[in-house]
């Protein structure tokens, strides 16, 4: 695009020691600049040769810029067990026994504090798209997941919130699952459909688009699942779940249904392109060709796996099979951050343990942080790359000061999860600045802070 001497764009960042694009070709731009307008990328370049003038600029001198990070599963109500002495000892099953009495307290207050506050720590991260997975629905608590919309609209980050459904279970599933979070078919197909059509925006540039969450494909009920699965392609929506997180959810499809966790989610017909799955610890490779054949995205949890104990994704092989991988940080208390920067290097650290050190590097990890993510979130083209009509989200990160190496020597981007900026900069939504030289841009953090406190103390009193 040319411009001319008159043209002014909503934002240019500039002077970035490198731009990385991830366009088709990965291009990346030495000396580089972009210029988004209208919320959307119109132009990149470098140098000044045919750099526009801006309402808004940020020099980004010393920086390398990415694309806004993508965050493809979350539970965000979850920050409210963070580092609970009850639950840090435990694998999965063991872990939700321990953290569902207090969860049950949660109401739309508490799901707006911990969905702001999470959010925020996310864009500090350079995230820019997330989603969430909230299957906490108690009669009477009020609107959790327009809460959740609430806080997204205030931080400024572009939100996917699957509305998340337990149809079934009662005091199976190791006896966990409360039976205040249980509901009926009818509940959950008319939830669902409401909230897409009171918040879904579809087409390019959406800051709010609705996905349909059966939570684990062994919670919900086979009729109802196939009618969700029916939902969503009449309604044009996409589908998260949790496929083969653990040993604990093999045990029970096999004790239950006499069929693996992977097989009950293909059973279910959940198995489609519409579909994006978080975890797929133990996939054979039988089901990842069919993940691939159904292009079915994945999001990679390896902070959560690791934590619990479940196992950790084949990821290189999985890449390989042609499986879209994103990043997910996963639910804060089993991840205890909700950094997307820590997810990317403890990606690229894991990856190496598993698969050999030559088998994952910082531009493999970038990828899924931002193109895979996308593909997650069914947004590929418009989210994760930095191309002339791509949403205008991205990230600054400054490669300056004692940590890093001399720029000049140093690749910038092994760099970025090697030496470590570990928060952005500045993180950028549709061309409007949401974190500003580290600080999250919203006069209200205080006050949300001071709340999210005594909300926690309140829930822990409770589940006393």
């Amino acid at each position: 695009m040319s411009f001319s001497p008159e043209t002014e764009v909503q934002l240019l960042v500039h002077d970035a020691h490198l731009v990385v694009t991830m366009d088709e070709q990965r291009t990346e731009i030495g000396d580089g600049w972009v210029a988004i307008d209208d919320g959307r990328v119109v132009a990149t370049g470098s140098g000044t040769t045919g750099r526009p003038r801006a309402i808004k600029s940020i020099n980004a001198s010393g920086c390398l810029v990415t694309p806004g990070l993508v965050n493809a599963h979350h539970h965000l109500f979850q920050n409210y067990t963070r580092a609970w002495p009850g639950m840090t000892g435990g694998s999965l099953f063991p872990w939700m026994a321990s953290c569902f009495p207090l969860w049950e307290g949660i109401d739309d207050e508490a799901a707006f504090l911990s969905a702001w506050v999470g959010l925020s720590e996310l864009a500090l991260s350079g995230c820019t798209a997330s989603t969430d997975m909230h299957y906490f629905h108690v009669a009477g608590r009020g609107d959790m997941v327009a809460a959740t919309i609430k806080a997204a609209t205030e931080v400024g980050v572009r939100f996917h919130p699957s509305r998340a459904s337990i149809s079934s279970c009662g005091s199976t599933a190791g006896g966990v699952i409360p039976a205040s979070i249980i509901q009926t078919p009818d509940e959950i197909l008319s939830e669902c459909e409401r909230l897409v059509g009171v918040f879904h925006q579809y087409g390019p540039g959406a800051m709010v688009q609705i996905a349909f969450g059966p939570s684990m494909t062994f919670m919900m009920s086979g009729p109802t699942t196939r009618e969700l699965v029916d939902l969503a392609e009449s309604l044009d929506v996409r589908i998260h779940t949790h496929v083969a997180e653990s040993a604990d959810d093999d045990k029970f499809c096999l004790d239950n249904f006499d069929r693996s966790d992977f097989e009950h989610f293909e059973e279910m017909g959940l198995c489609t392109p519409r579909t994006w799955i978080a975890h797929c610890v133990r996939p054979t490779d039988a089901e990842i060709s069919r993940l691939s054949e159904r292009k079915v995205a994945v999001a990679h949890c390896p902070t959560s796996n690791a934590i619990l104990g479940s196992g950790m994704a084949p990821v290189r092989k999985m890449l390989d099979k042609g499986v879209q991988i994103g990043l997910g940080v996963d639910g804060s208390s089993s991840n205890d951050s909700g950094s997307l920067w820590l997810e990317s290097r403890q990606a690229l650290l894991i990856g190496k343990l598993h698969s050999g050190a030559e088998s994952m590097q910082a531009r493999d990890v970038l990828e899924m942080a931002t193109r895979g993510g996308a593909a997650c979130l069914g947004r590929e083209g418009e989210l994760g790359q930095l191309t002339v009509g791509s949403a205008g989200d991205l990230a600054v990160w400054d490669l300056t000061g004692l940590s890093w190496p001399a720029l000049d020597v140093a690749d910038p981007i092994e760099a970025w999860l090697r030496c470590g900026p570990v928060s952005a900069r500045e993180t950028v939504v549709a061309g409007n600045v949401i974190v500003e030289k580290g600080q999250i841009v919203r006069p209200q953090q205080g006050d949300v802070l001071q709340r999210h406190r005594a909300k926690s103390r309140e829930l822990h009193q409770l589940a006393r």
